[in-house]
């Protein structure tokens, strides 16, 4: 990422996206799956909004862009990953900035309430959702979790964002294992049917690395939706 103060990485590509394509409509569990792709393998936010810049200025000169709007940030993966690379070589050899304390992007009122709506959210799931117990005690334990990283909110001095988006982290994979683990077969087969009609027409577009990496945030994204859980990482922040 370019800087910690863009936890708002999707928020800004999601109205970006919508900008460029002079609507304002609900971006799709796949487009979701395509930013969180990004975001997994690096992108910075710079790079992908460049990228979206070409991809629309390629669509708008083919057939296809012909009265035609772009629906997907699928289509746009190529130019972005282009740009991701270009931003890499232009940053090498590029000399550190010293001497410089970042601001804290959000308040800590702000993630304290963010903290607190996401454990209870957990919580609730584990009431109300799944019948397994050793499912609901797992689930107890990570918004046990969540509240003790919330703790350190209170510390003194400035706060270490790195850090706490690394347990964040570490609970955003716990959590997905155990979906992963507990979800059923038929649960499985519906979202990879999904997943896959959804790729269908941007399969040669991407390759097999960023397939794969797209195919497994939509299902992360899905399994979540599906168990009624947020996503932790201070980039889902809003």
């Amino acid at each position: 990422m370019d800087q910690w103060n863009h936890f708002n990485y999707f928020t800004e590509i999601e109205e970006y996206f919508w900008k460029k394509r002079g609507a304002h409509l609900l971006v799709s569990p796949l487009d979701w799956a395509i930013m969180e792709a990004w975001q997994k393998a690096g992108v910075p936010l710079g790079a992908a909004l460049a990228g979206i810049d070409r991809a629309f200025e390629s669509y708008q000169r083919s057939r296809r862009g012909a009265g035609k709007p772009l629906k997907s940030l699928a289509y746009c993966t190529d130019a972005v990953l282009a740009a991701a690379e270009e931003s890499l070589e232009a940053a090498a050899g590029r000399a550190p900035k010293n001497g410089r304390t970042a601001a804290e992007p959000f308040s800590r009122e702000e993630l304290r309430a963010y903290f607190a709506r996401n454990a209870a959210q957990i919580r609730s799931a584990a009431e109300n959702g799944p019948r397994q117990t050793d499912l609901k005690a797992s689930l107890e334990q990570i918004a046990g979790s969540l509240d003790s990283a919330a703790a350190l909110l209170d510390a003194p001095g400035t706060l270490n964002l790195e850090d706490l988006e690394r347990r964040l982290t570490v609970l955003d994979e716990k959590l997905q294992a155990l979906l992963a683990s507990h979800a059923t077969e038929e649960l499985l087969l519906r979202i990879r049917r999904d997943v896959d009609a959804q790729l269908a027409a941007y399969r040669r577009k991407m390759k097999a690395e960023q397939l794969a990496l797209v195919e497994k945030q939509y299902l992360q994204k899905r399994l979540l939706e599906e168990f009624g859980l947020p996503r932790l990482s201070l980039f889902y922040f809003s």
